[in-house]
C-alpha cells in the first residue's frame, strides 16, 4: 500500500514555475512533486528582460520543467493596464523559447501577502523582499488549487452545466460601478458591482443586477467565480455547490457589515 503523499513514479507530475511580474522584482514560486502545493523560490531583482528570463530560464532547469504559470495582474474592472501588458511580452518571449505558459489571475494576491507579512511583524523595508515571492506562491496555490496544470489543459473551457458570462468588450466599471456582462447565448445583463472579495484561493465578485427580470430579481445579490479559460480570459461563473455559495455570501455580509460599522 502506497501511504498519501509518497512519492512513486506513478505520482510524481512535472512541476510548474510561477512568476509574479512587476517593474523591479519577480516573484518565484514552485510546485511540489506531487502538483498540490506551491513554495516560494526567490525574488529576481530586476536587470532587464534578457537576464531576467536568463534567471527564470536556470530555475527551469534546475526544477527541470517548461512551465511556467504567470501572474495576470488585471485591474479589478477586468481591464489590462500597462503592468499587463510588460507581463504578457515576458511570457510572449518565453513563449519563443518553448516554453509552456498559462495565466492566474493576480488580483489581490499582493494584498493577501502584505497583510500576512504585516501581520507577522515584518518591517516595511524588510517586506519588499519577500513579498513578490509569497504573491508568487499565492497565485500558484490558486492555480493547484483549482486543478493545477492538466485539469486547466483538458476542461479549461469546460464548465459543467454552470452559466457563464464575460465582459462586454470595451467595458469600464468607472462609469456608475456598473459591470457590463454578457451571457453564453449573447445577452447583455448589467450588475451593479457590490464587492470583489478573495476566499479560500478563488476570487469572487457580487452583483446586483441592474434592472430586475425573470433570472435576476430585485435586490438579490448574485454570486459569481471568477475564472479563466485556456486564453487567460477572466470569465463569471455561477456557484452550484451551496455550501460554497453560502460561505462566500456569509463572508461578503461579515465585510459589509464591518464596513458599515468603521
Amino acid at each position: 500500500m502506497v501511504m498519501p503523499g509518497f512519492l512513486t513514479e506513478e505520482n510524481v507530475v512535472k512541476r510548474v514555475l510561477a512568476l509574479d511580474v512587476g517593474d523591479k522584482r519577480i516573484g518565484v514560486a514552485v510546485s511540489d512533486l506531487l502538483g498540490i502545493t506551491a513554495q516560494g523560490v526567490e525574488t529576481i531583482f530586476t536587470k532587464g528582460m534578457e537576464r531576467d528570463i536568463e534567471r527564470v530560464k536556470e530555475l527551469c532547469a534546475y526544477y527541470e520543467t517548461d512551465r511556467i504559470l504567470i501572474g495576470d495582474p488585471k485591474r479589478l474592472s477586468g481591464e489590462e493596464g500597462a503592468q499587463a501588458q510588460k507581463s504578457r511580452a515576458f511570457a510572449e518571449r518565453l513563449t519563443q523559447m518553448g516554453y509552456q505558459i498559462r495565466f492566474q489571475d493576480e488580483r489581490l494576491t499582493s494584498v493577501s501577502a502584505e497583510r500576512v507579512l504585516i501581520g507577522a511583524g515584518i518591517r516595511r523595508e524588510d517586506r519588499k523582499k519577500v513579498i513578490d515571492k509569497l504573491a508568487a506562491t499565492y497565485i500558484l496555490q490558486s492555480f493547484m488549487d483549482a486543478g493545477g496544470w492538466d485539469r486547466k489543459e483538458q476542461n479549461a473551457e469546460n464548465f459543467g452545466e454552470r452559466e457563464v458570462f464575460r465582459l462586454m468588450e470595451g467595458y469600464n466599471m468607472e462609469q456608475d460601478n456598473i459591470v457590463q456582462l454578457v451571457d453564453e447565448d449573447g445577452n447583455e445583463v448589467d450588475f451593479q458591482h457590490l464587492m470583489t472579495l478573495e476566499l479560500d484561493g478563488k476570487t469572487y465578485v457580487v452583483l446586483a443586477a441592474v434592472e430586475p427580470s425573470e433570472e435576476f430579481g430585485e435586490d438579490e445579490a448574485i454570486v459569481l467565480s471568477i475564472e479563466q479559460d485556456a486564453e487567460g480570459n477572466d470569465v463569471y461563473a455561477s456557484i452550484e455547490d451551496d455550501d460554497e455559495l453560502e460561505k462566500v455570501f456569509n463572508r461578503y455580509l461579515e465585510i459589509a457589515e464591518n464596513d458599515e460599522d468603521e
